[in-house]
């Protein structure tokens, strides 16, 4: 056998190598998320009422119902739930969050791997008010008092008014605009899963990358100047604040009101819509 053969024999005897080593790791893995599900199963009464709860979830068929309610379950599994304050976390508390962060991952390559980077989840029993500091032009330092529903920092955790999740029901689908906490704030966790806060989520290559960037600031320049106009939006003004925030509430409109977000910006519902491999308004429209 000659040095080419050689090279051929040992590259080929190499990938079937990794071939089953992958195949082992896949084993492995699918067998410790199967024994995950049968330890922190989410009993069927309890998910029925969240599917009841929170009806954007439940329109979909069967098998993707399946898929989000193991989602869920190895979401629970894998993350840490405190309560501030003495907030005590149910169950039903735990389900509903597990349920709704499942949504916006159901059908991406990554999974609950895009949730990797933290484990613990913060629920407070309504907003809460922190001081943050801006610097003006001239250097100087101001303080201001902002309340938040909801946060998603680097690494964790991610802090959650659980009143706010709460409303992201029936009726919060026909408020003024688009709300659900809950969405909102791991849509955050997915933008900055390459560790910056961009409006950019994990894409597959440099083509998509540059689609993305040319749809999203397009959209959200056009935005910033409909709401500096002082115009009516379909979503909700507070997406103007920078183009991460305009990332989030383009998702959580996309879930709870994706007929809304068609109409405002449909350049970037036809992006989530190939990205999230997801048509909430078709669904909308019947």
């Amino acid at each position: 056998m000659d040095g080419g053969g050689v090279e051929a024999f040992a590259t080929g005897a190499g990938c079937r190598a990794l071939s089953v080593l992958a195949r082992a790791q896949a084993a492995w893995k699918r067998w410790r998320e199967d024994r995950a599900c049968r330890r922190h199963a989410i009993p069927d009464v309890l998910w029925q009422l969240t599917l009841l709860r929170y009806p954007f979830l439940s329109w979909r068929s069967a098998d993707e119902l399946i898929r989000m309610r193991r989602l869920a379950t190895l979401f629970l599994s894998q993350k840490e739930f405190s309560g501030a304050h003495g907030l005590v976390v149910t169950d039903e508390m735990a389900v509903a969050v597990a349920a709704q962060a499942s949504l916006p991952i159901l059908k991406l390559k990554g999974g609950l791997d895009l949730y990797a980077g933290f484990v613990g989840i913060v629920l407070h029993s309504d907003a809460v008010t922190v001081t943050r500091e801006v610097m003006d032009e001239d250097g100087v330092v101001h303080e201001y008092d902002e309340e938040l529903a909801g946060e998603a920092m680097q690494s964790g955790p991610v802090m959650l008014s659980w009143h706010d999740v709460e409303v992201a029901s029936e009726e919060a689908v026909h408020a003024d605009w688009a709300y659900n906490v809950t969405i909102h704030e791991f849509a955050h966790v997915i933008d900055m899963v390459d560790g910056r806060a961009d409006g950019i989520p994990p894409l597959d290559d440099r083509r998509a990358h540059a689609r993305w960037v040319q749809v999203m600031t397009a959209a959200y320049t056009d935005f910033c100047t409909q709401v500096n106009a002082q115009r009516q939006t379909l979503i909700d003004p507070y997406a103007a604040n920078s183009i991460e925030e305009f990332f989030a509430v383009s998702v959580e409109t996309f879930y709870v009101q994706p007929l809304e977000l068609q109409r405002e910006v449909p350049s970037v519902y036809q992006l989530l819509t190939d990205y999230f491999h997801e048509d909430p308004a078709d669904h909308s429209a019947r």
